[in-house]
């Protein structure tokens, strides 16, 4: 089941999306993407529920009150960076389109009124392109550690104790008391 976020001000887009979502099916070749989806009219609320939530796409309109398209994905892109974006907008401006991809290095942009089979296309080319990095990146890892080489959430790991080391070995005393001085 793939996780999805649709967000727009409008409440007719989003009904309108959900409404396609539920009963288009998502496919790409010979794989087909099963979509639980979320939307909401607020990018703030959005955002909130994305710092609790983990969502494989999010889908954002470009104009919205609160903030942009833009500025809700960067925003996302910070604290779920492997989900895929795509943005939609009634709007062919140019510099926001460059502006999209080089901030926040959206999957598509996608005009509204949107076309339901490039839509559909456009959301199962970005499941995948999610799921094919992932797995590479699982894959590179594994190869990492049989040649004995340390992953790069291993390294992280080592970068955070060094900063701030913790306990990582707790020497106990033979009442059960915790030896702060193990050659006591």
């Amino acid at each position: 089941m793939s996780r999805v976020m649709l967000v727009d001000d409008e409440e007719g887009i989003l009904k309108a999306l959900k409404r396609l979502l539920r009963v288009a099916p998502c496919t790409l070749g010979n794989k087909s993407f099963s979509l639980e989806i979320e939307s909401f009219s607020s990018p703030v609320l959005a955002l909130e529920r994305a710092r609790h939530e983990p969502f494989d796409l999010f889908i954002s309109d470009f104009r919205m009150p609160e903030m942009d398209g833009i500025e809700f994905l960067k925003a996302v892109k910070e604290v779920q960076p492997d989900a895929a974006r795509l943005i939609l907008s009634g709007y062919a401006d140019l510099n926001a389109l460059v502006r999209a991809v080089n901030e926040v290095g959206i999957d598509r942009f996608i005009g509204k009124p949107w076309n339901d089979y490039e839509l559909l296309s456009a959301i199962a080319q970005s499941l995948a392109h999610r799921d094919l990095m992932l797995e590479n990146r699982q894959l590179a890892n594994l190869v990492r550690m049989e040649m004995g080489e340390k992953t790069p959430e291993a390294i992280e790991a080592e970068r955070l104790e060094a900063m701030e080391p913790g306990i990582t070995q707790v020497n106990w005393g033979p009442d059960g008391s915790v030896l702060l001085d193990p050659d006591r």
